[in-house]
């Protein structure tokens, strides 16, 4: 395998923190129409999985003591430590983007106007949690991925090396991990593909 080109099928998880399941399935299964696939827990916590699309889920981790984080507006600068801005969810077309704006405002949440960016079409929100929503559907005009386009008047010194990744940046491998090797340990969720090894017996 050449490990210069890892090849990515898309985001597995995003794994974000809740206070309140039972808003949470509501928000996202009921509201949002996304499956709820998966959940782990115990009297400590839980852990549950929705399905975003064929590849991708969004999970979230219930943690009773913790709290909702401040509501802050989409793409707003801030000081101090901070990592995420928000989420952009991508959806089929431009028709099911104003059903899903509408089925949010008929659902009491605030959500914005549609806006333009030039190759998508967004409107922002809020789940319950605080978490800044993005819900953006792609412009049949501009395909970024096919065609990229830089246009920072300041750009980073690297981004004008262009989009793909520049070889001999960092040192190559010279010990692969031979595959008699390969340890993997247990983890949370084995009860999970122990319930299809039941399915399978069965």
């Amino acid at each position: 395998m050449n490990d210069r080109r890892i090849r990515f099928t898309g985001i597995n998880h995003l794994a974000f923190v809740t206070k309140d399941m039972e808003i949470t399935i509501r928000y996202w299964r009921d509201l949002l129409g996304l499956r709820l696939i998966a959940g782990i827990g115990d009297h400590r916590y839980r852990h549950y999985f929705f399905e975003l699309s064929e590849t991708d889920m969004i999970a979230f981790f219930e943690w009773p003591d913790v709290d909702p984080i401040p509501e802050k507006d989409h793409g707003v600068p801030v000081k101090g430590p901070f990592c995420f801005d928000h989420v952009s969810l991508g959806v089929a077309d431009a028709d099911m983007l104003w059903a899903l704006k509408n089925r949010i405002e008929a659902a009491g949440f605030w959500i914005s106007e549609v806006m333009d960016h030039g190759f998508i079409h967004s409107a922002y929100s809020f789940d319950p949690n605080h978490i800044p929503v993005e819900f953006s559907a792609q412009m049949e005009t501009v395909d970024l991925r096919k065609n990229p386009r830089m246009r920072d008047r300041n750009p980073a010194r690297l981004a004008q090396e262009g989009a793909d990744p520049v070889p001999n940046r960092w040192p190559e491998v010279v010990s692969p991990t031979p595959v008699s090797e390969r340890m993997v340990f247990p983890g949370e969720g084995l009860e999970l593909s122990e319930l299809f090894n039941n399915i399978e017996e069965i």
